[in-house]
């Protein structure tokens, strides 16, 4: 059985698009005037081995703010969800994976970013419902290619950023510690000065 327009559940889809879309937003607006402004999410983004920052910092708040309105619009929802997935990789990679999975852990674990993409994903591939602009301008997506886009592009775009732009500091291997100079025994000193 599947819904008819104005069933709960695309009111469902709204409010879990503009839900998905209110995060995105928030985070691309503080990205740019939010703490430290645009010159400190470079300064980040640099210290997490994108580079350079600044071009990294202008890009991931693009893309939050333009996935964030065309998710929340449900316009070209395939192509807004691929953009959270892409975005929120390279975030899982760079910043958040090290840091086991809890978010209260220090340096924030994983599971933020991965929730956000799992919503990207189940959005992108079910759909904005019927009470979006994708449904009100006639764009339709067969399953599969909704499916490829947001999975396919997001995981792809964030995995080409990283093999192009991610350059993590190295961690500073420690020299050997300098052996210490040799001791010798009683016998061996009388048997040195015994030559």
């Amino acid at each position: 059985m599947y819904p008819t327009p104005g069933t709960a559940v695309d009111l469902v889809l709204m409010v879990f698009r503009l839900t998905i879309a209110v995060v995105l937003l928030a985070h691309g607006w503080n990205h740019i005037f939010g703490g430290g402004r645009i010159a400190g999410t470079a300064r980040w983004f640099e210290s997490l081995g994108m580079r350079p920052g600044i071009v990294h910092a202008w890009a991931a708040s693009a893309t939050e703010l333009g996935a964030g309105v065309l998710v929340g619009l449900g316009l070209l929802t395939p192509l807004g969800a691929a953009a959270v997935v892409g975005v929120m990789i390279v975030a899982l990679v760079t910043a958040h994976l090290r840091n086991g999975f809890f978010i209260f852990r220090p340096g924030q674990g994983y599971e933020y970013v991965v929730v956000l993409i799992m919503c990207a994903v189940a959005i992108g591939v079910v759909g904005p419902g019927r009470w979006s602009a994708d449904y009100a301008l006639g764009i339709s997506w067969p399953d599969w290619v909704r499916f490829a886009v947001t999975a396919g592009a997001g995981l792809g775009g964030g995995a080409v950023q990283l093999a192009a732009f991610w350059r993590p500091a190295r961690a500073q291997t420690p020299a050997p510690p300098t052996p210490a100079p040799a001791v010798a025994t009683a016998a061996e000193s009388q048997s040195a000065s015994a030559e």
